[in-house]
């Protein structure tokens, strides 16, 4: 029996074996190896084998206590650290790592790589996120983006739909995809967002995000507070999804986001799907 069928044996009952095959082959773009590591362990367990993994940034003991990371990763570039986490799962996978931030100059090339684009970009910079949504819709490659949320996860499925206007940059309010957006500020945009959902969230998770969002600065790390349940929710929220449309089934799609809540759920009213415009 081959490594690969031994690995995944378990997931046999939940996934045919027409699923795994396009599970395996399936090519996957990770933009942002923090809370995207979760994603990529969560995904070469259940039997992803392609990864491209995109970030510039190294591993620092404030990422340990919820990133797939060890003590003897810090240091290293995230996207190398995780690479050897991979392999150290399934030594067969192919895994390209790229020590980059995405922009306008290298996310066609990343994106033309894959069929699935997971965006985990923490909030850097607003040029390369726009960027990596752009061109995820130009290439007609579905975009899963998710963020821990609290004690849970949020996700948003971006389909592919042509034309001149990602559908992210019509629900934050940016110019069609020819206009430049270097000199806006993700905080402010992101501000607008969030105050949409906000009377739908816990107030714990307002007041977390509400101060970080006063002390945020363009260009730097999202200052927010993070626990490692949020984290893996936000692993198998995303790899669930990836799974359930190469099954062919149908996922919500943005501006609905899905947000599941542990605490919440655990009195049983943790999923909720909510309109990001409304």
């Amino acid at each position: 029996m081959s490594y690969y069928r031994e690995l995944t044996l378990r997931n046999v009952g939940y996934v045919s074996d027409d699923l795994q095959k396009s599970i395996q082959d399936c090519r996957l773009l990770i933009a942002g190896c923090g809370i995207g590591s979760t994603i990529a362990e969560a995904a070469v367990r259940i039997g992803f084998e392609r990864f491209v993994l995109v970030d510039a940034d190294r591993v620092e003991p404030h990422n340990l206590n919820r990133q797939a990371y060890c003590q003897a990763d810090i240091g290293s570039l995230k996207p190398h650290a995780l690479e050897r986490r991979i392999r150290s799962i399934n030594p067969d996978a192919q895994v390209a790592s790229v020590a980059e931030y995405l922009g306008p100059a290298n996310v066609a090339a990343m994106v033309a790589g894959c069929d699935f684009v997971f965006d985990t970009i923490d909030f850097l910079d607003l040029n390369g996120i726009v960027s990596l949504h752009d061109e995820a819709n130009r290439q007609g490659k579905r975009l899963i983006s998710a963020m821990s949320a609290g004690w849970g996860a949020a996700l948003m499925y971006f389909p592919p739909e042509g034309g001149s206007s990602s559908r992210f940059r019509r629900m934050i309010g940016l110019p069609a995809e020819n206009a430049t957006v270097e000199n806006a500020s993700y905080a402010r945009h992101f501000s607008q967002l969030f105050e949409t959902l906000s009377a739908r969230l816990s107030p714990e998770i307002v007041h977390a995000m509400a101060r970080a969002l006063g002390t945020m600065e363009d260009g730097a790390p999202c200052p927010a507070p993070h626990v490692s349940p949020g984290s893996y929710s936000v692993a198998a929220l995303a790899v669930s999804c990836a799974v359930r449309l190469l099954r062919g089934a149908p996922v919500t799609a943005a501006p609905n986001l899905i947000l599941v809540d542990l605490f919440a759920e655990l009195t049983g009213a943790g999923i909720r799907v909510l309109d990001a415009t409304a």
